[in-house]
């Protein structure tokens, strides 16, 4: 190649580089921005569309499944007058009611973490309708139980097909939302869990109004109303839920088995998808991922404090789930089953409200997510001493300690999610979020099998004593401490150790950040002010 031919290719590649800027800042003149910075305000319009599409969705799938799930725990106590209560019905002693409960958090721990991970590779929007329309399918069948085999059998396949749900919702947001935005996310759909189990705590009193009709009593026409329509969200989430976003101008794969998988349209369209895609992309890059980089995640330390502070509140969160009605009749056994059924509500009504006060404000302050999550969980033990020894028996200042841990409830569960996010993606990625999250659950509700199982019902322990509980309670309480201690440890060892690689090519420089969206992606995570963290 000779002196002309060299000079000729630099000059090209120089009016190719000039092309391309030029084409850049164009774009950005339409938008009315310079070509370093895209204002605040263009990006948060694009994920306000992007919520638009993905919230509502989930909210809904979200307050199905919880409410399937957790309808068992109603069943224990609706038209106990008339012999139609979930023991009577199916000839069942307390413990084998706990063994019940418990088998579903069997099979959710053991299938958490592989569900989550075979949603990585194939479609997330299928997987995720996949979950509520079994859901919907083993609900309905649910009113058809008989013994306590069929609760066994079918308490098992529940937890076999949700396992995934609720860490694949959370792996599902980090493929459209950086990690400062994920947390209030969290926060709005959590809501569903909340008001799942007050409104079918309401509702329940009018499915108790059917007992008799057509042969069925009023819990098996819950079963079989809500399974129902759990089966037709899940089919209409096929063609809502859109599937992971693609580079602008990138068509999806429909070769193969693909084209049997229905086509949902782009969440964002046009300029929005691009902004989008360059916001996204600058926070984080995507990589496929093998056997050795989800090693390296199930080998990262950070992922074991995370499991225990989420041990301790789902346990409790559980607990009161599934026995708060059992707990309300411990404090005045003079209620009725509808009488329970609408006490039961407000504990998650003010579950809900302590979500929509702090969760804003817990993605506002990142850094400060273990000190939120901590006070939660003082105030649910808080309201656990109350319920346990405030007066006597019948007193309604045991009623206001239930409401006071609804309230603590709220915060938890999603901090700790969207911590596990905001720590995993950085160092692993795609693979990081997905298996973290689904280890974090699943390990975590090994707390779920301890409430449900050991606790509550047929603990010669509770029966001895004369508070309500008591023993019940104090272990509850015990657990929140180990989740508090853990959420300490985690943020010290963080300071110490946590030093946490760049969100863009690992320079550590802010200069090195592409333009102000990158820098300010760092600076709402606190980024600026801790940099040590995992």
């Amino acid at each position: 190649m000779n002196a002309d031919d060299i000079a000729r290719d630099a000059h090209n590649a120089e009016a190719s580089r000039l092309s391309r800027d030029n084409e850049k800042r164009t774009n950005y003149q339409e938008l009315e921005m310079g070509p370093e910075d895209v204002p605040s305000a263009r990006i948060d319009k694009v994920y306000r569309k992007l919520d638009m599409r993905i919230i509502p969705a989930f909210w809904t799938l979200y307050f199905l499944c919880s409410a399937i799930r957790s309808n068992v725990g109603l069943a224990q106590t609706m038209n106990e007058d008339s012999g139609h209560d979930l023991a009577s019905v199916l000839h069942l002693s307390p413990k084998q009611v706990s063994t019940g409960l418990a088998l579903f958090y069997v099979c959710y721990v053991i299938f958490d973490f592989p569900s989550n991970l075979i949603m990585s590779k194939l479609s997330p929007h299928v997987w995720m309708s996949r979950i509520v329309i079994g859901v919907g399918i083993i609900g309905s069948c649910m009113a058809a139980m008989k013994a306590a085999w069929s609760l066994y059998l079918l308490r098992l396949l529940l937890g076999i097909v949700i396992a995934g749900m609720w860490p694949g919702m959370s792996y599902y947001l980090t493929l459209f939302y950086p990690p400062s935005r994920t947390g209030k996310r969290i926060g709005y759909y959590f809501t569903a869990a909340q008001l799942s189990a007050s409104v079918v705590g309401l509702v329940s009193a009018g499915f108790q109004e059917m007992d008799g009709l057509e042969g069925l009593v009023g819990f098996q026409w819950m079963f079989l109303i809500y399974g129902i329509v759990g089966i037709s969200v899940g089919i209409a989430l096929l063609w809502w839920l859109p599937d992971r976003p693609l580079k602008p101008g990138e068509t999806r794969n429909r070769e193969g088995w693909r084209r049997f998988i229905p086509q949902s349209r782009p969440a964002l369209t046009g300029e929005d998808a691009r902004l989008h895609y360059e916001d996204l992309t600058r926070v984080y890059k995507r990589k496929a991922w093998g056997w050795k980089d989800l090693l390296r995640v199930m080998m990262d330390w950070r992922l074991w404090p995370l499991v225990v502070m989420y041990f301790g509140v789902v346990g409790v969160g559980i607990g009161v789930q599934n026995y708060g009605t059992v707990i309300i009749q411990a404090i005045n056994p003079s209620l009725s089953g509808i009488d329970l059924s609408l006490l039961f509500a407000p504990i998650w009504i003010c579950d809900l409200i302590a979500i929509l006060i702090s969760m804003p404000l817990s993605d506002r302050y990142h850094h400060h997510r273990p000190i939120i999550f901590s006070v939660a969980a003082l105030v649910q033990i808080a309201g656990l001493l109350i319920t346990t020894f405030a007066g006597p028996t019948g007193s309604w200042a045991r009623y206001v300690g239930l409401l006071i841990i609804g309230f603590g409830l709220g915060p938890t569960v999603p901090n700790v999610m969207a911590w596990s996010n905001e720590i995993f993606q950085p160092r692993h990625g795609e693979v990081g979020v997905a298996a973290a999250s689904a280890l974090v659950s699943g390990l975590g509700n090994l707390g779920s099998i301890l409430t449900t199982y050991a606790l509550y019902t047929g603990w010669p322990e509770d029966e001895n004593s004369s508070h309500p509980f008591r023993k019940s309670n104090l272990v509850m309480i015990g657990i929140l401490c180990a989740s508090i201690a853990a959420a300490a440890l985690m943020l010290v060892l963080l300071r110490a150790f946590g030093v946490e690689r760049n969100l863009v090519e690992e320079s550590g420089d802010d200069d090195a950040l592409p333009d102000g969206a990158a820098r300010r992606e760092q600076q709402e995570r606190g980024l600026g002010r801790l940099r040590l963290r995992g």
